[in-house]
């Protein structure tokens, strides 16, 4: 497979693995249908969701392994739309020259063709990160998906996460170019391009999130509506009984302006910022690194596409 598969794939799971804790607080505040409450009883309920060192990569298994593949794929269908819409590309990593609505129209190209393993992934980690059952694992979530709604379940709240997927990429990859071009010089000494890159990565990320913050509120609440009797439901989600009264996303987002205001949909951006930024920035670092590493001269041969 080519090098930019496998650098995708190991920084996406990198990524995961140092922003699960923040990404489990953000879902948590995403799905409260009202704020916090701070009283005594208020903070006991929500820290027994952090008490165990498990608790904090409570659902990372399956975005350990779903979004190394959706960052693989992300990235070669980055790459490769890039290089078809301006075939002068040689190395996408340094599109120099490249219109910016063009790296814009790739990374939505590529959020789209990511879409079809982050749907599934989102949908399994939502729930595991939200089961009142502080033991389920993602795979238990995902047999309980597939026992209730069947293999196309796993697809619920699709259409959503593909519209966020495609519009906040296009802002990921655009925004971390625009930020290399009014930062790099060719006089940055080594240490200074890795911190140019790791903060433009940072950058990205919180630019990325900040787009589509509303839409991500929407899918998670969606996704996190109870299945009907289910034993790993949890209590701050949305209330159903059964599978004929899940609410669709047009609903969900009435129901949230209606009872809470604009408000809620950006519940959760300021740790999902802090997320982004640390996160992003690890990731286009641990990207940028194996793709220098796979395409030197004696690893090129062997990832050739």
């Amino acid at each position: 497979m080519s090098a930019d598969f496998w650098a995708g794939y190991i920084s996406g799971a990198i990524g995961i693995l140092i922003g699960n804790p923040l990404d489990l607080i953000k879902v948590h505040l995403q799905a409260r249908q009202s704020a916090p409450r701070l009283d005594t009883a208020g903070a006991l309920s929500s820290a027994r969701y952090f008490d165990t060192t498990g608790s904090l990569v409570r659902g990372s298994a399956a975005p350990v392994l779903g979004y190394g593949a959706l960052n693989a794929l992300l990235f070669v269908a980055y790459n490769r739309s890039l290089k078809a819409l301006d075939p002068n590309v040689v190395d996408p990593t340094n599109p120099d020259g490249v219109a910016l609505y063009k790296i814009w129209l790739a990374g939505a190209a590529g959020g789209l063709a990511s879409w079809t393993v982050s749907s599934p992934t989102e949908f399994i980690k939502c729930r595991a990160q939200l089961s009142r059952d502080r033991s389920a694992s993602s795979w238990t979530v995902t047999k309980e998906i597939i026992d209730r709604m069947g293999w196309r379940g796993l697809y619920f709240g699709g259409v959503v996460t593909s519209i966020r997927d495609s519009v906040g990429y296009g802002f990921y990859f655009w925004s971390y170019e625009l930020c290399k071009r009014r930062l790099m010089t060719a006089d940055d000494t080594v240490n200074e391009t890795a911190l140019k890159i790791l903060f433009c990565g940072g950058v990205a990320g919180i630019a990325t999130w900040a787009s589509v913050f509303p839409l991500d509120v929407i899918k998670t609440r969606l996704q996190a509506q109870p299945l009907g009797g289910s034993t790993l439901d949890s209590q701050p989600l949305l209330q159903s009984t059964t599978r004929r009264q899940l609410a669709g996303s047009w609903e969900i987002a009435r129901r949230a302006y209606r009872e809470e205001g604009l408000s809620a949909f950006y519940r959760g951006l300021g740790v999902c910022s802090i997320r982004a930024f640390i996160v992003n920035a690890v990731q286009w670092a641990a990207y940028e690194g194996f793709m220098k590493l796979f395409n030197s001269p004696v690893h090129a041969k062997a990832y050739e596409v």
